[in-house]
């Protein structure tokens, strides 16, 4: 089979897709990827005049595509409450929900509901948000939900006891690996609470390699290192992409780039580490999430 790209998407007219922080770097390529296959897009986005800015240069090269955007804030249980209240009422159908948003390396600081920013809105966001959009999704024939980790999921190990950071002190690069690992947790555990059900949604997961994006603006290294090991945009998002629309994917497929160390390349099946699929941390994640965010799965 040749190498996998964005013209082998088929058409996408008629399913609607969401998805989170589309304003920018991979999400922003993956929405109008999407848009260009015929799909209608969610732009679920913290802010709602840059949505609209996305739009119209989209609209650009694409005046027929289909495009929602509507404000969401990650770190906001409340604005995700709103957001999936407006979703439900709008729409009867979700075929693809792709949790791409996030935060990487920033300072410490909380979200509205106080917790450590990057658990906070990478793992506990999304959480909350696919568990408040189940109902329509699961409704949907044929519908799928796409975790975005990354490789710096093979430098968690989360430690339960202090979830939050309150006794440690801070260390910013490890605090999103930790939210990474979480999130290949969620898909695992998730593709295995569906794994009985007929009709379930397929739970795939996704890595974008060595991507040159804003995510990476509090990093000096990634400044000095990008030139040498970084993809563009298109190529990242195509990892995303595929775990998406490929309808040969399967729950718990994971997809990332084929290069060397999975930096850059085409778009393949890859192993996230043994840590990632240890079950019984998995479990756990899950109930401390459900009680945290206080939304419980259908």
């Amino acid at each position: 089979m040749s190498k996998w790209n964005a013209s082998m998407i088929p058409d996408q007219k008629g399913r609607v897709i969401i998805i989170t922080g589309a304003t920018s770097g991979l999400g922003k390529e993956t929405a109008r990827v999407l848009a260009e296959k015929n799909a209608t897009v969610v732009l679920a986005i913290r802010n709602v005049k840059k949505g609209e800015a996305v739009v119209m240069e989209f609209k650009k090269t694409l005046p027929h595509a289909s495009f929602d955007v509507r404000a969401l804030s990650l770190d906001s249980l409340n604005s995700i409450k709103e957001f999936a209240a407006g979703i439900l009422k709008s729409y009867d159908r979700v075929d693809v929900l792709i949790n791409n948003a996030g935060v990487m390396a920033c300072p410490f600081s909380k979200t509205t509901d106080g917790f450590e920013i990057q658990m906070g809105v990478n793992h506990l966001g999304h959480f909350a948000l696919t568990g408040l959009l189940m109902p329509v999704i699961q409704k949907t024939q044929g519908s799928r939900i796409v975790a975005t980790s990354s490789q710096a999921h093979r430098q968690g190990d989360i430690n339960f006891n202090d979830l939050q950071w309150k006794n440690r002190k801070y260390v910013t690069g490890k605090a999103y690996s930790d939210s990474k690992i979480a999130n290949l947790y969620f898909a695992y555990e998730l593709a295995r609470k569906l794994k009985d059900q007929p009709n379930a949604p397929v739970v795939t997961a996704a890595h974008p390699g060595w991507t040159i994006t804003e995510l990476q603006r509090h990093s000096v290294m990634f400044r000095i290192l990008n030139p040498i090991f970084g993809q563009k945009v298109d190529q990242g998002a195509l990892p995303t992409l595929r775990a998406a629309t490929d309808e040969q994917a399967k729950s718990g497929d994971y997809f990332g780039p084929k290069g060397f160390m999975e930096m850059k390349g085409a778009p393949v099946l890859v192993q996230s580490n043994a840590l990632s699929h240890d079950k019984e941390k998995a479990e756990k994640l899950w109930s401390m999430s459900e009680s945290l965010t206080g939304v419980t799965y259908p």
